[in-house]
């Protein structure tokens, strides 16, 4: 059974907020299955933007609800991550956005393995 996004979003701006970064939520999606993004900003103007991974990235074994993968490198304009995200609503406009500012770089979501 898999997580509703609200509370896998919650999960992640408690774990992040408690670690010391900031986390908000840019866009709420739908409650039970929206698809959630993650924009890590570093306060430098630069940022990585963080995507569900494919099923076929992840071995279906490990326990994990969610798997992530970069869309945007960490080190990208924050301007390119704006306007990846621009053309994912308009594809899917029931995602959620979680923007993260952490001077580490912390995406505090699981990323799968190239």
């Amino acid at each position: 059974m898999r997580l509703k996004s609200a509370i896998f979003v919650a999960a992640i701006l408690r774990t992040a907020n408690g670690a010391g970064a900031f986390a908000a939520v840019r866009r709420r999606g739908a409650e039970e299955a929206g698809a959630v993004f993650v924009t890590v900003s570093t306060q430098d103007g630069k940022a990585a933007l963080y995507g569900p991974a494919p099923q076929t990235d992840f071995d279906e074994s490990f326990p994990a609800d969610r798997r992530f993968r970069a869309l945007l490198p960490p080190g990208s304009p924050e301007a390119d991550g704006a306007a990846r995200m621009e053309k994912e609503v308009r594809f899917d406009p029931d995602l959620w956005w979680i923007e993260i500012e952490d001077r580490a770089g912390r995406p505090f979501v699981d990323l799968a393995q190239d």
